[in-house]
Formats: structure tokens, C-alpha cells, sequence
């Protein structure tokens, strides 16, 4: 339980971008007004760092611009993304289908360090409502819900379940695939752009799973998608990214986020998608599948950080013949 603020004239400042009004006459009883511990947060005043020291000298006046951090878990979050106005640092999504249990889910998402992951809408099972559920093992407090539409062949039933998934948990980032037929699993497109509209209409946030073309992802762009999705390969199939050239395209064209979707069978092919310029790659069956899901999360969580830096350092041009790496020049 937070400290009451101490009683004296309130005025109104600025913390973390957001206006607040404030009767604690020091940076120190303004953190214990926050609920924070003074010595566990670094403080900015108007621009300059205020030392954790002197936090209960600092007085504060009206129009005061603070910015208040901590330390949290995880690695370097400098190389964040934003998809629709929402920032996150783990490039990897994670499924949260075909797992023995929901607690082996869980132990792979916390070892992937992914912050999405995709939900599927399916009935309660009314016949027993107190059997385990998703939301007993991942918090979607602490991470992200994305609801999909798997299974769904037309627009109508993809647009009926995210209204219901909007209603059930107040999500409207979401992920969109309408699919074509069973076999192939591929995205039926022309249902697939009349559900992005509809959904965009409706304030949904798309993120839409495509075929792997560019002029298709420009137009769901146009239609309201917040990302586009290519499949690197058919879902659930580890063929790995057999498209390159029409992802890479797709990257180079888009104004939204690329994130590969489907196809992904290991390591490489992660980093190889990474490699390509895509801003993510998501996955299920590739980590699910694997004989120990818990190392090939961890794998794959290596694999999106190595194949991003390669993507940022600039790979080596090919060349048609052997270069050598020591210089011939002075050979004994």
C-alpha cells in the first residue's frame, strides 16, 4: 500500500509523458506517493538526472517534467518494434497449440522470452467448467494475448470469433487468417482482405497471415492491416523459408511490420528470416514438436536476436570466385 501524499498545495507536473496533479513536496514523496521504493528508481528532473541521494531534497514545482525508470528482466532492449502504436522487445510470437499441457506451454514462452502469443477461440467446456485453462498457466496480464481465427474458411466466421475474443477479453490487436481449404491450410485472399476491412471498420488492430506477395500485403495494408504475415512455408510443415526473394520483396515494400508466419522447422530457419529484414517470425509447431520444446524455445530465442544483428550488420557481398582472407603479398 502506497504512502498518502503529504497534505500542502497541489500542482500539477509531468511523469513518465503523463500529467499528474500532486500535493508531494519533494521527488522522494512523490515515489512513495507512486507506490515506488526511493532507492530503487533512477529520477530525471526537467532534464537532469536527480542523484538517489538527494531525492528528498528535490523539490518539485509546478510544471515539472519527471521521468522515473527501474531495472527490469531480460537482455538489450534497445532493438524494440511497435505494431500499432504497441512496443515490444522479443522479435519471436509463440503459439500456444499442440503442447502436452498447458505447463510445458508455459515453460516454453517464459524460455523463448516471447511477450505475444497466439490464442485460438474455442468453446467452454460447459461440462466442466473447472478444468485447467490457458489463462491459469500465462497471465495475460504479463503477456500479450493475440486471439486468431484458426480454422475459420470465410470471413464471416473469422470477423464472428474476434467479436467474440473482443467481448471475452477486451482484445482488439489480432490476428487474422481465413483460410482457403484444409489441405494446404493457404490464405483464401479475397476473404481474407474482406475481413481486413471489416475488422479495421470495427477498430479492430489485424495482423494479417498472407500468401508471400508483395502487391497482396500492400493491399491489406491498404485495407487496414496493422502487419502483414507471409507464410515462409505451408503452417505446421518445418520446410523452413522457401520464398526468400518474395519475402524480402514484401519487407522492402511494406510500411507496417513483416512478421514470417508458418513454416518455421528450426533454428536457421528463424534467423534466416531474420536475416531477410523481417521485423518477427512467429511460430507453434517448431517448438511444440520438437523432442525437448523448452531447449528449442531457448533456441529460438537465440536465433531471432543472431539472425536480427546479422540483418543490422550488413552480410558480405558473394563473390563467383575465392578470395583469400591473408594477403599473398610477402609469402614466404
Amino acid at each position: 500500500m502506497s504512502a498518502p501524499a503529504p497534505h500542502g498545495p497541489t500542482i500539477t507536473i509531468t511523469v513518465n509523458g503523463e500529467a499528474r496533479r500532486t500535493a508531494a513536496p519533494t521527488v522522494a514523496a512523490l515515489t512513495r506517493e507512486l507506490g515506488l521504493d526511493p532507492a530503487k528508481v533512477a529520477v530525471e528532473r526537467n532534464g537532469v538526472i536527480a542523484p538517489r541521494s538527494t531525492l528528498g531534497d528535490v523539490a518539485l514545482a509546478e510544471g515539472d517534467v519527471l521521468e522515473i525508470v527501474h531495472f527490469v528482466g531480460g537482455g538489450d532492449h534497445g532493438d524494440s518494434w511497435t505494431v500499432a502504436g504497441r512496443t515490444f522487445h522479443s522479435r519471436l510470437i509463440v503459439g500456444t497449440g499442440k503442447y502436452k499441457d498447458f505447463a510445458q506451454n508455459a515453460a516454453a514462452l517464459e524460455a523463448s522470452g516471447a511477450e505475444i502469443v497466439t490464442v485460438a477461440v474455442r468453446r467452454v467446456n460447459v461440462s466442466d467448467p473447472a478444468a485447467p485453462m490457458l489463462t491459469d498457466f500465462i497471465d495475460p496480464g504479463k503477456t500479450t494475448y493475440l486471439p486468431n481465427t484458426a480454422g475459420c474458411f470465410t470471413a464471416d466466421d473469422a470477423i464472428r470469433t474476434l467479436r467474440l475474443a473482443r467481448e471475452a477479453g477486451g482484445w482488439d490487436l489480432v490476428k487474422l487468417e481465413v483460410l482457403g481449404e484444409a489441405r494446404t491450410l493457404y490464405p483464401d485472399m479475397r476473404e481474407t482482405l474482406k475481413a481486413t476491412e471489416a475488422l479495421a471498420g470495427e477498430g479492430f488492430l489485424p495482423m494479417v497471415y498472407c500468401v508471400d506477395d508483395p502487391i497482396a500485403a500492400k493491399q491489406l495494408e491498404s485495407a487496414g492491416a496493422v502487419a502483414v504475415m507471409p507464410l515462409g512455408a505451408p503452417i505446421g510443415s518445418g520446410l523452413g523459408i522457401q520464398n526468400r526473394v518474395t519475402i524480402r520483396l514484401i519487407v522492402e515494400g511494406a510500411s507496417v511490420p513483416v512478421l514470417v508466419d508458418a513454416g518455421v522447422g528450426t533454428a536457421s530457419d528463424a534467423a534466416v528470416a531474420m536475416e531477410l529484414g523481417c521485423t518477427g517470425v512467429l511460430m507453434n509447431t517448431a517448438i511444440a514438436e520438437a523432442k525437448d520444446p523448452i531447449r528449442m524455445a531457448r533456441a529460438m530465442k537465440l536465433a531471432v536476436e543472431a539472425g536480427r544483428e546479422a540483418y543490422l550488420a550488413g552480410r558480405m557481398g558473394t563473390r563467383k570466385y575465392a578470395d583469400p582472407s591473408s594477403p599473398l603479398a610477402g609469402l614466404i
